[in-house]
């Protein structure tokens, strides 16, 4: 069965959480009507509940992701597959593994890094031969940040070294299933680096081209009110691997990733709480108690949401030139998370895109589309 002739052209993995069941919603009020979708997770009865209230029909399938039959299934039988299944170092890889062998488009709402560098060290050359594409991070990780430095290096000179500087503002809340994969994240940092290494290591470095992060100093904003804090997230690594895929990004690309704060004391006080939050991750019990706060498929109210926004500002500079862009929305971690990853499923399923494989980033595998679709969506990408 080819790629297009696939029964199904959405299914969404994990439709019951708190991220799935928006996702569902919003695929639900904006795919076109021919788009045959499917709601697949491990309670058939809960996944039914998620389509009381939705306007079309849509399929429902028992899929567990430790059942690898059932994964590969439910992956063989459609073109695009989203999972919102973590954390992912946990319960991701046979999803990957399914779909890079099935040559299905993959997508999924990941932040943790050890877990892109062990994918593509696992999947990548076989999603490349199958004509998959893997991409990772498609939600506030990372997308706003990926399609925001692309769209600020299509404004500034070609073929010349060119600097980006994304520096975020953001006021929202998180969902019991962010915690748990942040978590994740911070008690795994010996094997992520084990991994990335690796990763270095085996990975073909553009020819005649570099791309890097430079991590960011805290201090004053050089381009505004207000000081700046390293923000120690997956986003540069994402917005690197574009540079490094993307010849558009120069001979020499270098990408900084900040944090806004209003002023010393609270970046004080925030670097207080991540050690604080970093020590917890290390310690089993206080751990799990973490966890019991925020369990996993609670979230945000829909007061809390509709009160929460984000802005990027990117600052570019080469060949001469400068220019301050902006990408900004509503609520980053779950309204515009579900936009986001359902847009580009969306994408995937009905544009015209560039032909790529193997583990790419939505800059790569779709670009100005779905920069586009955002923007229809109610997101911006301006020039300030």
């Amino acid at each position: 069965m080819t790629h297009t002739d696939r029964p199904n052209d959405i299914t969404l993995l994990g439709a019951t959480g708190f991220t799935g069941r928006l996702i569902a919603h919003y695929l639900d009020q904006h795919a076109p009507a021919a788009t045959r979708i499917v709601l697949a997770g491990r309670n058939p009865a809960k996944l039914e509940s998620v389509t009381e209230g939705m306007t079309r029909k849509v399929e429902v399938a028992r899929v567990d992701v430790t059942d690898p039959s059932s994964v590969r299934g439910v992956a063989e039988s459609t073109r695009v597959l989203i999972t919102t299944v973590g954390p992912y170092i946990e319960h991701g890889e046979p999803v990957v593994a399914a779909c890079a062998v099935a040559g299905t488009d993959y997508l999924d709402l990941t932040g943790e890094p050890e877990f892109l560098d062990l994918m593509y060290l696992k999947y990548h050359a076989t999603a490349a031969s199958t004509g998959a594409r893997l991409i990772h991070s498609a939600g506030f990780d990372s997308m706003p940040h990926d399609l925001g430095a692309q769209f600020t290096v299509e404004q500034l000179p070609e073929d010349v070294p060119l600097t980006v500087t994304g520096t975020v503002r953001v006021k929202g809340t998180f969902s019991g299933g962010t915690a748990a994969s942040a978590l994740t994240v911070l008690s795994r940092q010996g094997p992520a680096k084990l991994v990335h290494a690796e990763r270095m290591r085996v990975e073909p470095p553009p020819v005649n081209r570099r791309a890097r992060v430079v991590t960011a100093r805290p201090g004053k904003n050089r381009e505004g009110d207000g000081w700046v804090l390293p923000m120690p997230t997956i986003d540069p690594e994402i917005v690197v691997q574009s540079a490094r895929g993307l010849p558009r990004y120069g001979p020499d690309f270098s990408y900084c990733h900040q944090m806004a704060v209003p002023n010393p004391a609270v970046g004080a006080g925030m670097a207080l709480g991540a050690a604080a939050l970093f020590g917890i991750a290390h310690i089993r019990p206080a751990r799990e108690a973490v966890l019991k706060l925020r369990p996993s498929g609670s979230g945000p109210t829909d007061a809390q949401r509709a009160a929460a926004w984000f802005s990027v500002r990117f600052v570019g500079e080469g060949g001469g030139k400068k220019v301050l862009t902006e990408v900004a929305g509503g609520d980053p971690g779950y309204t515009e998370t579900s936009k986001m990853i359902s847009e580009a499923a969306l994408c995937l399923t009905h544009d015209d895109l560039p032909s790529t494989a193997g583990q790419v980033t939505t800059a790569m595998a779709m670009g100005a589309a779905l920069r586009g679709r955002l923007e229809r969506a109610g997101m911006t990408f301006r020039i300030l």
